[in-house]
């Protein structure tokens, strides 16, 4: 099977009722992508078709590691892939013209004629979105064990030292109602 016919789900021919597919997403995946912020990709997305007479729910469990890197230290980091993401899929006259004027983004339209949809580029979408905004070592201490300490020593250099609290003169008078209640 081509790689761009794996993704294609023909729906027709399924019974109403919930319908299991798996895809294992790795590096070769992101080709037809542009660059990507991460590398060594190894994700599972299970898809879940529930197919109705006039709709389909799609959920899309995505799970698996890959590698980014640390926005603070530049070293390599690896990362957990987790989330789910839900999309209906409505058959309808106009595909076109609804898709353009749909508010809701988990909402997407096909022609009552369709017999595939391809779903590639939502597995594109939900894996960069399943990736945290700021990849960093460890949040509260910054020194995980991937963590770059080399250039977390030249970060902390480069810190502001902390200036003496040096009082105002104007205010000085008003400390002894600080503990009055």
């Amino acid at each position: 099977m081509s790689r761009r016919r794996e993704f294609e789900i023909a729906f027709i021919g399924l019974k109403p009722g919930v319908h299991e597919f798996n895809y294992k997403i790795d590096d070769k995946f992101f080709e037809a992508f542009q660059q990507q912020d991460f590398r060594n990709c190894q994700a599972n997305v299970k898809l879940l078709l529930d197919k109705k007479s006039s709709f389909m729910q799609l959920r899309f469990e995505i799970g698996g590691t890959l590698q980014v890197t640390c926005d603070r230290c530049n070293s390599s980091l690896p990362l957990e892939l987790w989330d789910e993401f839900t999309i209906t899929v409505k058959m309808v006259e106009e595909p076109e013209l609804m898709n353009e004027q749909e508010d809701d983004p988990d909402m997407y339209y096909i022609a009552q004629g369709e017999s595939h949809f391809d779903v590639a580029n939502w597995i594109y979408e939900f894996i960069n979105l399943s990736l945290p905004m700021q990849k960093a070592c460890e949040y509260e201490k910054m020194d995980g064990p991937h963590c770059n300490f080399s250039a977390m020593d030249v970060l902390k250099k480069m810190e502001p030292e902390e200036k003496e609290n040096k009082q105002n003169p104007i205010w000085k008078g008003l400390e002894k109602f600080k503990d009055l209640e």
